[in-house]
């Protein structure tokens, strides 16, 4: 399986060897996050880097297909298919991560931990072509597809994702407050 992952998709190669510059850099995360992000915007790959099957989703949740490991773990790109309406729980994350929209709107709230709530700082449209990236600390938030048609976004991820399973670090269950 693993050799599978560490074979770079066609569409993916210029991303996995500027990632693997940035990565090798070993800047802190955020800094890591922005130069990532800055590769992801150069080589944004299409939809189609994700089979017709993958990009089917699924009608119960979103789903995620790891795309690529990095041999040793030092990041995996994931792509995450989201039909009309699917949310993420409000979480964080273990690691960097780094975003580009292929296909629709992805709609992301962000949050910050006050106590025994959260509080509301921020909201996103992501739309294709657009990037994102962020670092734990400061990485509470929520995404869903906002839009009509099936969303499609590319994350990667400063770990080996097949080996901590997901990226998720915490999910949040406290009331939110504007």
């Amino acid at each position: 399986m693993t050799l599978v992952l560490s074979t770079v998709r066609p569409g993916l190669e210029d991303l996995v060897t500027g990632v693997r510059s940035v990565v090798d850099l070993h800047a802190d995360w955020r800094e890591t996050a922005r130069l990532v992000a800055a590769e992801l915007q150069r080589h944004m790959p299409t939809p189609d880097v994700l089979t017709a099957e993958e990009r089917m989703g699924d009608p119960d949740r979103y789903v995620s297909h790891t795309l690529y490991v990095e041999p040793g773990g030092g990041f995996s790109l994931v792509g995450l298919v989201w039909r009309p309406g699917q949310v993420t729980q409000i979480h964080d994350h273990v690691t960097w991560c780094v975003f580009g929209v292929l296909q629709g709107v992805e709609h992301e709230e962000l949050y910050v931990q006050r106590d025994d709530h959260l509080v509301r700082v921020g909201v996103n449209d992501n739309h294709v072509g657009e990037v994102s990236g962020f670092a734990p600390p400061g990485d509470i938030h929520r995404v869903r597809n906002s839009g009509d048609g099936t969303a499609i976004s590319l994350h990667i991820y400063g770990t080996d994702i097949s080996r901590v399973d997901s990226s998720v670090r915490r999910c949040y269950d406290l009331p939110v407050r504007d």
